[in-house]
């Protein structure tokens, strides 16, 4: 077997031999390169050929940290410096990455995706004609396979052989020693003589074969059809089998009992499988591969498949606006927010095929960024661009907040691979932070929270644990794989940050309206404040570590706790539990004279209130129905309205400035934004809009909303749960 490096340049004798058409080689002054990936057998050679990722060499072209890669060229050479394991390392490897290219070439196939780059033939057959020593292990899988699929007939044949007349009565031994009794005038025997079952050391080879083609399909990944109910060695019997030497020891006690051509060549390729000889013979009369060019482009469909999301929410792409697509796109947690409130952000991947260790160039970085900005502009037209108030949103978060005028943090990484030392494949994802690498852009400093600071990390993953899970092709372990190692980068990035920033949480003090706070001292806290929690009161500040902000942070923290509580913040952690909690709705909020609430459903809040975020006038419809009554009935005691979507979180709480007035929509004054515009009658029949509610908001000042459940309230129905409310501060008190 002729062992090559994808991309590495070799004195163009060395390939010639292996590429009898130049073209198909990279040759420039001397020295040839291939920029293939894959398995070649070339039959007029009788050569097997593995050409390897390039993510095996080291920024010194050394495989594995040592080996110069024109050394081991001809990898079953005695000279050769590799050992054993490492040998045997690349026969196992040669498997996972014939099987992602596989998968990869069907999944494009099925999904009408070109898939030129990669190059398909399929000539191995076991048989009698000319033949080859095999030297992989791929070899040898691939044919087990092949003799599986042309031998299915043979294989029925041999067990209706081996059934035929089991426990079929012997009369005349039944007769002779069996226990007769009559009834009836009839003789029945209690005890018949039948045809007993003997080992069967055909079936034993079968069971065998069986057993190692379902090791091959759970392990590897491979599509094989076992269509016979045997009982077959699985588990820890089989690893006796495989690790133990059982499997060699055991057919080599029944080798004697086989005569036909197939029984034999089935239990020669058994025996090769346990072996991993290199004696098994195949048939292979032409050239066989399977080889991809751009590698690149496969191991970015590998790491998106593995933590990408197939389907993103309101028309969001990959392909960006400008034309420039981005690799891995995906939604989960917020980096801010605590876990147990599940909010939700973009996750915004590169996957760079390099070779180990290399740095990420300055175009990469520069991309990135425009990545991320194409994302925030996407996400703010999204709730509040022209047409977002006709639009039904199933995203339910805004990267800004409308308080604080900060933006979420959004992730943003480089993927790359590298090979672990050991040549381990690991059971579990092996991430590692590239600290040296964390890149950022801003244009103001000292300010996390803002439109303008990005943040870049950059992982490895272990590409023989990717390249073996895309191969195998299990859904149900992708999908675990997936959402662990989303959680890791989502750790490792909130490390990244606290190594970065202080983080704190803060609540106003009692008395203190702190969105009114925080407008008046706007230009001192913008960038370093927001709100990622559930609860709207609850403020995320985040100061810049550096020892050149220590007297602007230690004054800003000074100023900011007369007003404020304020105490230490893990990212991922829910704050609340070390803030004071204030019982009072009253006490802290000792402008609302009146406790009557307006109840307001509305979703996509962030946008619509912009329509009346100047005026404050907004028309609410009222329906015929208890609830429309009580507001009509209480609308004297009514001082605050109250925005929601029926969940505690989302709240906004406002000041009335005047009563609530009900007019019918004929006399609604100019200005009033209807919050809804195209009421739909009752499917009943019997209600429609009859008044609508004029209310008159302080929208510039809001209050704090987080003592104050909506759910306190209940709806009559689901035809109702849109419909405007009535309750008071004391009954929406947590």
């Amino acid at each position: 077997m002729k062992l090559l490096i994808e991309g590495y340049p070799y004195p163009i004798g060395l390939l010639q031999e292996l590429f009898p058409n130049v073209d198909e080689l990279d040759v420039v002054n001397g020295v040839a390169s291939v920029n293939y990936v894959g398995y070649y057998y070339f039959a007029s050679k009788g050569t097997a050929v593995f050409i390897l990722p390039k993510v095996v060499l080291n920024q010194q072209d050394k495989v594995f940290n040592h080996y110069n890669p024109e050394d081991i060229i001809n990898l079953t050479d005695t000279g050769n410096p590799l050992s054993q394991g490492e040998r045997q390392f690349i026969y196992g490897l040669s498997v996972w990455i014939y099987r992602a290219i596989a998968v990869y070439y069907n999944y494009c196939r099925s999904h009408n995706i070109d898939h030129t780059i990669v190059r398909k033939q399929s000539a191995i057959k076991v048989g009698k004609s000319k033949r080859r020593t095999s030297n992989t292990f791929l070899d040898i899988i691939l044919s087990l396979i092949e003799f599986n699929k042309e031998n299915s007939d043979w294989f029925l044949f041999i067990l209706k052989n081996i059934h035929r007349g089991f426990n079929k009565i012997n009369w005349s031994r039944t007769i002779n020693k069996s226990q007769v009794v009559i009834q009836d005038s009839q003789p029945v025997y209690i005890n018949p003589v039948t045809k007993r079952r003997e080992v069967n050391f055909d079936e034993e080879l079968l069971v065998i074969f069986f057993s190692i083609l379902h090791y091959i399909k759970k392990e590897y990944g491979f599509p094989v059809e076992i269509n016979f109910n045997y009982d077959l060695i699985t588990g820890k019997r089989f690893e006796m089998y495989l690790n133990k030497g059982f499997g060699v020891r055991r057919l080599r006690k029944i080798k004697y009992k086989y005569f036909s051509d197939k029984a034999l060549r089935l239990w020669e390729l058994c025996y090769a499988f346990f072996e991993q000889s290199k004696q098994v013979k195949i048939n292979a009369q032409l050239n066989e591969f399977l080889l991809v060019k751009n590698f690149n482009i496969v191991f970015e469909a590998i790491i998106d498949e593995l933590i990408g999301d197939h389907a993103l929410p309101d028309r969001l792409n990959k392909k960006q606006a400008d034309g420039k697509e981005v690799d891995h796109l995906f939604i989960w947690d917020s980096l801010t927010a605590s876990d147990e409130e599940k909010k939700r952000v973009y996750y915004i991947g590169d996957s760079k095929y390099y070779k180990q260790k290399n740095r990420i160039t300055e175009e990469s970085v520069a991309k990135q960024y425009t990545y991320a900005r194409n994302v925030i502009s996407w996400n703010l037209n999204l709730f509040f661009g022209d047409d977002a108030e006709d639009r039904d949103l199933e995203t339910d978060f805004c990267l800004r907040d409308e308080i604080t005028e900060g933006y979420n943090v959004i992730p943003n990484f480089f993927i790359s691979a590298t090979v672990p030392d050991n040549l381990s494949y690991g059971d579990s994802i092996e991430v590692t932070k590239k600290s040296a690498q964390t890149f950022t852009s801003q244009q103001f400093r000292n300010r996390l929270f803002d439109r303008d600071t990005l943040l870049i990390t950059h992982y490895d993953v272990n590409f023989l644990y990717v390249v073996s899970l895309y191969g195998r092709n299990n859904a149900a372990q992708k999908r675990g794989w997936r959402d662990k190692v989303r959680n890791i980068f989502r750790d490792k990035i909130r490390q990244v940050l606290e190594d970065k920033y202080n983080f704190y949480a803060m609540q106003a003090k009692p008395g203190v309206v702190a969105p009114e706070y925080i407008k008046s001292h706007f230009q001192d806290v913008l960038g370093k404040v927001y709100r990622p929690f559930g609860k709207e009161h609850i403020y995320a500040l985040a100061l810049d570590n550096n020892e050149r902000y220590a007297k602007e942070n230690a004054s800003l923290r000074s100023q900011l706790s007369e007003y404020f509580d304020i105490v230490d913040y893990t990212l991922g952690k829910d704050p609340t539990t070390e803030l004071p909690k204030y019982s009072s709705v009253l006490s802290v909020q000792p402008s609302l004279s009146k406790n009557g609430v307006f109840m307001v459903m509305m979703e996509n809040y962030e946008a619509k209130s912009l329509k009346f975020y100047n005026s404050g006038k907004l028309a609410v419809p009222v329906h015929y129905t208890a609830d429309g009554m009580e507001l009509i009935n209480n609308a004297a005691s009514i001082g605050s309205v109250l925005f929601h979507t029926r969940k505690p979180e989302g709240q906004h709480l406002f000041r009335l400035i005047e009563d609530v007035r009900f007019v019918p929509k004929s006399l609604i004054p100019k200005g009033y934004y209807l919050s809804v515009q195209n009421p739909t009658p009752r499917d009943t029949g019997e209600d429609t809009v009859f008044l609508y509610a004029l209310l008159s908001i302080d929208m510039k000042n809001e209050f704090d909303s987080s003592m104050l459940n909506c759910q306190n309230k209940p709806f009559a129905s689901q035809k109702e749960r849109y419909d405007a409310q009535y309750s008071t501060l004391d009954d929406l008190s947590v």
